[in-house]
């Protein structure tokens, strides 16, 4: 069966996956990688780059051995530096980074450095921030995500007319942010400015795909409890069966420019300033997708039948199918 094909199917209702019913099954899902997600931000946890903690680094191009590094920091400074190797090949450097240096010992280092590796001193590069500066950087990091979800709730609940959309998509984001960090902090990559901006996109993303889901579900469930055809929970079902081909199309799209970006270019040629928002980018678009199909609508119906018309409406319906009273009609699922 073709995906075009597939996809019709759905549509119409020929064919149908039950993604509201089995909701518990994806809570459950949801809540072991959310808890995987925040034990890995407390242990190992994230590793926050320079421009956020602070300090020194210097870069050694044309070069792959750390060891020589090591020593030659060694014998100036009684630190112990972070090196890693950036790169392959003809295009490799070697990056130390330590604590905030004096201006006397950030060039006593990198004559070290250019001594140890035989290299011109233009060969090596060295940058400063002090810890005040990445402070504020933190700070703005952090105001960015607070007043991106705050516009959010707003701009949703205005928009569907409902806080319970509001909250289901902000529910789907919290549980996209939380995951991506934590496979964030799983692969020790650092988090940099590039990290933060792919953070927000991935949400931005997610975001997206949950809207397009929503905006099929406000669709399906107008005057719906004025319809004997289908509760408010089967409406909205059919409305994930609706966009879920499309929704898995967008993503494959999607994801395959970012993972030549993180695969190829990162891993393979060794091109490391794009793996920051690279790894964000994948991780998120997944986790994204998956969210907006298993958590956001599943968690909207759940908070709907709160509401004494759709809950009695529900019950009105499940009666006349059994045949039963409606007192006596089971709660549906």
């Amino acid at each position: 069966m073709g995906m075009a094909n597939l996809g019709n199917r759905l549509f119409t209702g020929e064919t149908s996956v039950d993604f509201v019913g089995r909701r518990r099954t994806w809570y459950l899902i949801a809540a072991a990688l959310m808890l995987g997600s925040l034990i890995a931000l407390i242990t190992p946890g994230l590793h926050p780059g320079l421009e956020f903690t602070g300090g020194s680094e210097f870069r050694v191009s044309g070069v792959q051995d750390t060891g020589k590094a090591r020593e030659a920091v060694g014998e100036v400074v009684d630190q112990v530096p972070l090196i890693t190797q950036v790169g392959s090949g003809n295009d490799s450097s070697v990056r130390v980074q330590l604590e905030q240096l004096p201006s006397e010992e950030l060039d006593a280092v990198k004559a070290s450095l250019a001594e140890a590796y035989s290299v011109q001193p233009e060969d090596v590069t060295s940058s400063s921030i002090g810890p005040s500066w990445g402070a504020d950087i933190t700070s703005k990091a952090l105001l960015a995500l607070v007043v991106f979800f705050a516009l959010v709730a707003v701009v949703l609940a205005l928009y569907f007319r409902t806080w319970a959309m509001a909250v289901a998509a902000m529910v789907a984001l919290v549980h996209d942010l939380l995951i991506t960090a934590g496979i964030y902090a799983l692969v020790g990559f650092e988090v940099t400015p590039a990290s933060v901006i792919g953070f927000l996109t991935i949400l931005g993303y997610s975001l997206y795909d949950t809207v397009v889901v929503f905006d099929k579900v406000r669709e399906n469930t107008q005057n719906v409890t004025k319809s004997d055809r289908y509760t408010y929970g089967e409406a909205a079902n059919l409305a994930v069966n609706q966009t879920v081909v499309r929704s898995v199309n967008t993503s494959v799209v999607a994801l395959l420019p970012v993972a030549a970006i993180l695969f190829i270019g990162a891993l393979i040629l060794g091109a490391g300033t794009l793996r920051d928002i690279a790894l964000a980018l994948f991780v998120g678009m997944l986790v994204g997708t998956y969210s907006s199909i298993f958590i956001a609508t599943p968690l909207l119906v759940d908070l709907r039948r709160r509401d004494p018309a759709i809950r009695e409406h529900a019950e009105r319906l499940t009666a006349q199918r059994s045949g039963a009273p409606i007192g006596d009609a089971p709660a549906p699922a």
